[in-house]
């Protein structure tokens, strides 16, 4: 399969900080791949420097077939990106936006079919600035295609968005990639690289730790599943850890997580062999539930739990 980008051994510096630290990756030509990892992880000075809008201090980057330090003016007429912050004038109208963008290709999209598709017809004559946090994510997704662009970049796509906004926002993102065209994303919502990217790359400390499709991330890296429940009344918990395939028992408030996997494949599933023990043992409980182990399993696996800034 074609590649549209190649990164090899990037290295980014501010200062004493090292931002991105031999960074490799590869992205194909039709997929939508995402990029995670924690705040700091180096993921926007990556796609910053794919993009061209940063130098590297080494490594290579090669974006369709071009260099995007040296070919930059080509480079922009085949891309599109949509930034984590699009700083645009208050007072400047929906349509206006369009309009200016447009005129920065030769050949652009008719902004007005862009618009209906977006669902941002009625918001033509709307300044930017009273436009909701869904509407201002889709202007800046549509002035992004506005050039009709081989390769969209989408950083923190759904930042700051409702439910209902993010799952139209996914829609039109996997309608992107039908018409043929390439997706790199960054994300910090497990959820939504889980749904949509076709492969993923999770970034730690500058660098990639882990990169392949999101199930088969999970069924490498993170294969137990676990039993959640809440207890009517507190007891032992080292009781549950009697079960043979059992790994480890956490308490999350009120809520017991039991982990653990099948060791045979003729074992009963692990909802069934907690249940039992709990009822030999007398404990009455509530809200049981099997889950089955995500991306973001695996995300915490790698990155850890700790809060960074």
């Amino acid at each position: 399969m074609p590649q549209v980008i190649q990164v090899s051994h990037l290295r980014k510096v501010y200062g004493k900080t090292i931002a991105v630290d031999d960074l490799s990756l590869e992205v194909n030509e039709g997929e939508i791949f995402g990029m995670v990892g924690p705040n700091g992880a180096g993921k926007t000075t990556t796609i910053e420097c794919v993009e061209g809008l940063r130098c590297p201090d080494s490594g290579e980057v090669r974006v369709l077939d071009l260099d995007p330090q040296k070919q930059e003016h080509s480079l922009r007429l085949l891309i599109g990106t949509q930034l984590q912050q699009t700083q645009l004038p208050e007072r400047l109208k929906v349509g206006e936006a369009f309009d200016l963008f447009a005129s920065f290709y030769p050949n652009p999209d008719d902004w007005m079919v862009l618009l209906k598709r977006l669902g941002l017809q009625e918001k033509k004559d709307t300044f930017i600035s009273r436009l909701s946090g869904g509407q201002q994510q889709r202007l800046s997704i549509g002035l992004a295609l506005v050039n009709k662009p081989k390769l969209v970049f989408f950083d923190e796509l759904t930042t700051g968005v409702d439910p209902q906004a993010r799952h139209a926002i996914w829609d039109l993102v996997r309608e992107i990639q039908a018409e043929g065209r390439t997706v790199f994303m960054t994300t910090h919502l497990m959820e939504e690289a889980e749904k949509l990217c076709d492969r993923v790359a999770i970034v730690d400390h500058g660098n990639v730790v882990a990169m392949g499709s999101p199930a088969s991330l999970v069924r490498k890296l993170a294969p137990e599943s676990r039993v959640v429940f809440t207890p009517v009344k507190a007891f032992d918990l080292q009781v549950l850890k009697k079960i043979n395939s059992v790994s480890h028992v956490d308490q999350d408030g009120q809520k017991v997580i039991v982990y653990g996997r099948s060791i045979a494949i003729s074992q009963p599933p692990l909802i069934s062999e907690v249940v039992n023990l709990l009822s030999t043992q007398g404990v009455t409980y509530e809200d049981i539930r099997m889950e089955q182990p995500t991306l973001e399993d695996v995300f915490l696996l790698l990155t850890g739990r700790a809060m960074r800034d």
